[in-house]
């Protein structure tokens, strides 16, 4: 093996040598820097993504703020609907019930004006139906007649007792 000849270690070593400076010249000069610009490129996108992720979250965290208090804010405005509206029916309410208490009421009244109408005319008919009916029976029983005004006395005596 020519390798392991005594005689060529010297060429060996100066060709060592030459590449070894060369690939290092090649790796410090061209691929490194490349290298560290793409690390340095990658780090700084991550950077950028990270603030960008960052602000997003904050615009994030700020809609959803924004939505909350819309939302308190809509529900706020139904209940505040919700009380005015069972606030107007219930006095809609009172009213149609006092509307027809005061129609009950009118109803009652007409009804007490027509009882105590058909209770007067009653009482003034009692007397000549009991004068008729005192007539008939004085009749029945005695089998004479007699007058009118025996039968009213009679009548009014009986009331008066």
């Amino acid at each position: 093996m020519p390798q392991l000849d005594v005689n060529d270690f010297a060429p060996q070593l100066i060709w060592l040598a030459i590449t070894f400076a060369t690939l290092y010249w090649v790796m410090a000069k061209i691929a490194l820097p490349r290298i560290g610009m793409v690390i340095e490129e990658r780090r700084d996108r991550v950077a950028s993504d990270l603030d960008q992720a960052e602000q997003l979250k904050q615009k994030t965290e700020e809609a959803i703020a924004a939505y909350e208090q819309a939302l308190a804010e809509s529900r706020a405005k139904a209940h505040a609907i919700a009380r005015d509206k069972r606030e107007k029916l219930t006095r809609e309410l009172e009213d149609e019930r006092t509307r027809f208490e005061r129609k009950m009421a009118e109803q009652a009244e007409a009804a007490e004006a027509r009882i105590a109408t058909a209770k007067s005319d009653a009482l003034s008919q009692v007397n000549a139906v009991a004068a008729t009916t005192a007539e008939n029976i004085v009749t029945a029983l005695i089998g004479g007649s007699t007058t009118k005004r025996e039968l009213d006395a009679a009548v009014a005596k009986a009331q008066a007792e």
